[in-house]
């Protein structure tokens, strides 16, 4: 595949971003969404913070409480099983925890390859169902605002919600749209055949099959139904996990989604390579593929998306159109906000029919 960046652009590191706390420390910004408002690109960044404390036989979990905010369990290191960078597990249960908490950020880039500003505007946890964060929006205009699809990780497991905002300063929330456990849910920009569409990523406990995105439709963005399946097979590059990275944009022939695939880990400790592909949806069925990219058009390259939190991950979320060029906006290594620029006619034109 022939398909090159036209530029990469580092936008934020961790030091660049402040916690929530001075007694918390910033690991990542990153899986930012990304819509352009007036003359300007807004992103919405995820912030992921762990304490600084560190106590000899402990590893502190921090998490959000409805009466102190944020908050800190100190785990007895014997109590728990290391999974990977993110993760461990707790060996009375088999339930695991996370070792930071995110939260999201609102950042200002001007034309969308700089950042302007970081602002202090900010969308925190809230309630049970996003005790432990919130992760990885994705915005989508529509009926005059900006609706945003993240994920509510708690004791419950990770679910997808609905937030919205007009201004970036305030937010509504629409509560869970997609039960645990669902993860990168984006939102079509208009409605096809009278009806709001989006792409959700179904976690299948029992494997049955590889992993699979599905195509929901809904009258009012709130209640979803009439799933299909979106079929992506085959690839190793993509045998660990798939789902939707940007929101779909509208493209001559169709819908156009870029995705990413998961290389399944190969020893323990291990996430394995992120990459993106791309897909050209039928512009009236999005559940029908026409073309796709069958190998990764973005691959782990810079050093920055090579090392860091979690090493060799590029993972889409946001998408601008600039003319005859997309700018794709990525989390690096889980810990860098980044935008890439590709044609958008080499994309569509390097992409083949399924197998």
């Amino acid at each position: 595949m022939t398909i090159r960046r036209l530029a990469t652009r580092l936008l934020l590191r961790p030091e660049d971003v402040p916690a929530s706390r001075d007694d918390f420390e910033v690991v990542g910004v990153f899986n930012p969404g990304a819509v352009r408002v007036g003359d300007e690109v807004v992103l919405l960044v995820r912030v992921a913070e762990r304490p600084r404390e560190r106590r000899p036989g402990f590893t502190g979990l921090p998490r959000w409480d409805p009466t102190d905010g944020l908050t800190v369990d100190w785990v007895p290191d014997g109590e728990l099983d290391p999974v990977d960078p993110r993760v461990v597990r707790r060996k009375a249960d088999g339930l695991v925890r996370l070792t930071f908490t995110s939260h999201l950020r609102v950042v200002r880039c001007g034309d969308g390859r700089a950042v302007r500003e970081i602002t202090e505007v900010t969308f925190r946890p809230h309630g049970e169902v996003e005790e432990f964060g919130v992760e990885d929006p994705r915005i989508t205009p529509l009926n005059g605002r900006f609706y945003f699809s993240y994920v509510a990780v708690s004791r419950h497991g990770p679910a997808s919600a609905l937030a919205s905002t007009a201004d970036f300063r305030t937010f509504a929330r629409h509560g869970v749209v997609f039960c645990p456990e669902n993860k990168d849910v984006v939102l079509f920009p208009e409605a096809i055949g009278g009806t709001y569409a989006a792409i959700h990523r179904p976690v299948c406990g029992t494997p049955f099959t590889r992993p699979e995105m599905w195509v929901a439709r809904s009258p009012d963005l709130i209640h979803w139904g009439a799933h299909a399946p979106l079929a992506v097979s085959g690839g190793e590059w993509q045998s660990g996990r798939v789902g939707a990275g940007t929101p779909p944009i509208r493209v001559p022939d169709g819908w156009l989604e870029i995705y990413h695939g998961n290389r399944h880990p190969t020893r323990p400790g291990e996430v394995g390579k992120y990459t993106a592909g791309a897909l050209l949806l039928d512009a009236e069925d999005p559940a029908r593929v026409l073309r796709w990219t069958a190998e990764p058009f973005m691959r782990p390259e810079a050093e920055f998306e090579v090392a860091g939190f979690v090493p060799g991950v590029v993972f889409p979320t946001g998408v601008v159109r600039d003319g005859e060029t997309v700018l794709v906006y990525y989390g690096a290594a889980d810990a860098f906000t980044a935008v890439a620029e590709f044609s958008l006619r080499q994309l569509l034109d390097e992409m083949t029919a399924p197998d």
